[in-house]
């Protein structure tokens, strides 16, 4: 935001996962409103990564911020601007980022598993940095902009109900992540993940309100947005309820 505003210079050196340190996006938040864009005066001139300055980010942030990141790539993947390398990168971003979460939470010492975490949120990044993102990040936006839900959290319980709405539209995109998985489910396997390694699993935990579900869904609907299932407030609506009560995700036509 501060480049943005000055144009001055950005150097960035991130210690934690979300890889948005690649992209040329901005968010600001005004009057309980996020509003997102993007410039290239605010993307980094250089970034530093050096995993030995993130061995003290406590394990429930490495883990969520490095979801947050794997969000990125999943949404790259089934986005109208995506191509073949973005694809590439994308595929082994999540591939790195749900190999390196594991490690780290079992051992935060491991320096090797945290500059393989570093790998994957700079693909990760990248891969939002040159795309267009559809529903689950404006769903992260208005709980985080409107609700004031943290982020990164936010980001971790709300992916696997995104991408199961969205599945049924995007086969090509379902291939290459149960490639980088492992996995028959993607949706689930994110959930799993999640879950295994302590992270909120539903949007209750997290202190949204059952009653805002319908206002959250008006505003997710409110604008025009690229998506590739088309975004209903009924369908929306299904998914909040979803990741509010944090139930298994589901993929249904």
């Amino acid at each position: 935001a501060i480049a943005l505003r000055t144009g001055l210079p950005l150097i960035a050196v991130p210690t934690t996962y979300a890889g948005s340190e690649m992209t040329p996006v901005w968010g600001l938040t005004e009057h309980g409103v996020k509003r997102t864009g993007s410039d290239p005066v605010v993307q980094p001139r250089g970034v530093v990564y050096d995993p030995e300055l993130t061995l003290t980010l406590p394990v429930p942030l490495s883990v969520t911020s490095g979801i947050n990141a794997l969000a990125h790539a999943v949404e790259a993947l089934y986005a109208p601007d995506t191509s073949p390398l973005v694809s590439l990168m994308a595929e082994a971003g999540v591939r790195a980022m749900a190999g390196a979460l594991p490690r780290l939470a079992a051992e935060p010492d491991d320096l090797d598993a945290r500059g393989r975490a570093l790998y994957g949120a700079w693909l990760c990044g990248t891969c939002l940095g040159a795309t267009t993102m559809g529903l689950h990040h404006k769903l992260c936006h208005v709980l985080g902009g409107t609700f004031g839900l943290p982020h990164a959290e936010t980001h971790t319980v709300v992916l696997p109900y995104a991408l199961a709405y969205n599945a049924p539209a995007v086969p090509q995109a379902l291939a290459s992540l149960h490639r980088a998985l492992d996995t028959k489910d993607a949706p689930r396997a994110l959930r799993d993940l999640s879950v295994h390694l302590g992270a909120p699993r539903s949007l209750a935990e997290l202190g949204f309100k059952e009653g805002d579900l319908t206002l959250a869904a008006e505003q997710v609907t409110g604008e025009p947005y690229a998506n590739p299932r088309p975004v209903t407030a009924e369908g929306v609506l299904a998914v909040l309820l979803a990741a509010y009560e944090g139930r298994e995700p589901t993929v249904s036509p």
